[in-house]
């Protein structure tokens, strides 16, 4: 009943238009109700709640998020995005389709510097969706690869998502950020893959061969912006830092980088740069700490053994258990955005996970992951729409573009499912 009572409540004010962090709230208080937490019949326990919600977000491991927000507001203020795509033009741009090249290299780049899908998939399709029309690419086409390049960055580190399944789920967030490495990087083969057959029989502009003297002026411009993924990653590697160090380290390094070497960086952009990251900060530690008191109240009416009872027989088949699961993340990965859809979900199937004997940190992945698609698919949709705002361009024609790339990601899942030493064999080797 309670199980019942809170996904009641819950999406009743979703579907009403209200914030998911209220709805949260809501749900949470229903369950209150629902177990007699209340004093003096109507009067609502509010030192409980208040508690759980502060509690909620008194955690070190969620201080990076405001510091990996930093570092990709300064990577978009500083100059780093359009070196990067400087530099993939450099190697790439004489190649057939190669803008497209250039995109899905500058994406998977760029998911090691920011790890947020909008932003990343904006600061691409502003720089080369006029660049793609002016050379006579499809235009669906071309905002299907810019978004489904830019729902990489949430796999590959550093990556906030993931940071919030190391908190809801209790889980080592280094080992989740290692972990989302092969799996990013199978991504982005998949998109070279895909774009390439794609463009087999287009007739398309093709740009002049840079020399190795323009290659090396590019790599020289570009080196700095390229070093902070690798210096994120071998520190938390080799435990030079924890990764809320790491994203301290990646804010002030990218804002040494922006301001100092590549002078782009004012103290008008740095006061814009500060107030974006503390817009976006703000919202998510409020949703984070709503879903850490429905979390709390989740495991206090002990939710995830009734749902394990519901799923019972498939306790003794993990990988049937992880395609009902998976299905069941897709279908509300396009209602709902990712962070909500993390927060809510992780704490509810996380014990029902490992008493059925899956990996944890292969799960987190693998939900990340399946959300990821849910950004890139009707009706939210959250970075399609970003690509068709900033390029201009019609959803329903975006919609068209994006189905042969949600297809591949999705053939991608299954693959992952079935054979889950995929992802964990080289989650072992990177995080030793």
């Amino acid at each position: 009943m309670t199980l019942v009572i809170f996904l009641g409540i819950l999406m009743g004010g979703i579907l009403l238009g209200l914030p998911v962090a209220f709805s949260l709230l809501l749900s949470a208080v229903a369950m209150m109700v629902q177990m007699g937490m209340f004093s003096g019949g109507f009067a609502m326990p509010s030192d409980i709640l208040a508690t759980a919600l502060v509690n909620g977000v008194d955690s070190f491991s969620l201080l990076a998020i405001p510091f990996f927000l930093v570092a990709g507001e300064t990577m978009a203020c500083g100059g780093l995005s359009q070196r990067i795509v400087r530099l993939a033009m450099a190697y790439m741009g004489h190649k057939k389709g190669g803008l497209g090249y250039v995109a899905i290299f500058t994406s998977v780049v760029l998911a090691g510097l920011s790890g947020s899908a909008a932003a990343d998939a904006a600061a691409l399709c502003a720089i080369l969706m006029p660049m793609m029309r002016d050379g006579g690419y499809p235009e669906s086409r071309s905002a299907g690869l810019l978004a489904a390049g830019g729902i990489i960055a949430p796999v590959i580190p550093p990556s906030v998502p993931l940071i919030l399944v190391g908190v809801a789920g209790n889980l080592s967030i280094s080992k989740l950020f290692m972990g989302g490495i092969a799996p990013g990087l199978m991504m982005g083969a998949a998109l070279v893959l895909t774009w390439r057959w794609m463009m087999r029989n287009e007739n398309l502009a093709v740009y002049e061969k840079a020399d190795n003297e323009e290659r090396r002026a590019a790599f020289k411009d570009g080196f700095w912006a390229l070093l902070l993924p690798f210096i994120i990653i071998i520190g938390i590697r080799f435990g030079i830092f924890t990764p809320t160090e790491a994203a301290v380290v990646a804010a002030v390094y990218a804002i040494f980088i922006s301001a100092f070497v590549y002078r782009e960086l004012t103290l008008a952009k740095f006061y814009e740069v500060l107030v974006n990251s503390c817009k976006s900060a703000g919202m998510i530690m409020f949703l984070v700490g709503c879903a850490m008191v429905a979390s709390w109240l989740i495991t206090t009416a002990q939710l995830p053994q009734q749902l394990a009872a519901l799923l019972g027989p498939l306790v003794e088949s993990p990988r049937m258990l992880m395609f009902v699961i998976m299905l069941l993340v897709f279908a509300i990965g396009m209602v709902m955005d990712l962070s909500p859809t993390v927060l809510i979900l992780v704490p509810l199937l996380m014990p029902v996970v490992k008493e059925a004997g899956i990996d944890p940190t292969y799960f987190g992945l693998m939900f990340v992951m399946n959300c990821c698609i849910g950004l890139i698919t009707p009706p939210v949709g959250t970075v399609l729409n970003v690509v068709c705002g900033v390029g201009r361009l019609r959803v329903e024609k975006a919609i068209v573009g994006i189905l042969p790339f949600v297809g591949v990601y999705s053939v991608l899942l299954i693959l992952f499912t079935i054979f889950p030493d995929i992802i964990i064999v080289p989650m072992n080797l990177i995080a030793g």
